[in-house]
């Protein structure tokens, strides 16, 4: 089995929110949003060369795994942004739901983390300003 078939089956036979593969090597998570990725690459995992499955790929998540080194993500959930993003590092993708953005936990508006990178395209700068926006919004 591929390392992104296995990550997709773990991602909903485990009900994980993000789940990356490497042959024998799979690192997964519960956290909501983009906080797997955040805190893979924060506490210095190493991803080159993993593939990985998500609940929700917007940008903001795309770029994590761009700057991670990821080769190849699935997203049940994946935005248009989001694949230009992943296209523009040539990183291979697929997904079940193909939407125009990724919206709030509320449904009301654009997803916080997207508006943080809506204008950036550097992975070191959006890492920094992703950590900074989820700390205020966790009120840290």
């Amino acid at each position: 089995m591929s390392d992104i078939l296995k990550a997709k089956e773990l991602l909903y036979e485990g009900d994980f929110t993000c789940v990356l593969c490497n042959n024998d090597i799979v690192y997964v998570s519960k956290e909501k949003g983009i906080s797997p990725m955040l805190d893979f690459i924060m506490d210095g995992v190493e991803l080159v060369g993993f593939s990985a499955a998500d609940k929700v790929v917007g940008k903001a998540a795309a770029m994590l795994f761009a700057k991670a080194g990821v080769r190849e993500v699935y997203g049940e959930v994946m935005s248009k942004e989001g694949i230009a993003f992943l296209e523009s590092h040539d990183i291979a993708y697929s997904y079940q739901v193909l939407a125009e953005n990724i919206i709030n936990r509320k449904g009301d508006g654009i997803c916080p983390m997207e508006n943080e990178v809506e204008n950036i395209n550097d992975t070191d700068i959006a890492y920094d300003l992703l950590i900074k926006k989820r700390n205020e919004l966790r009120g840290v």
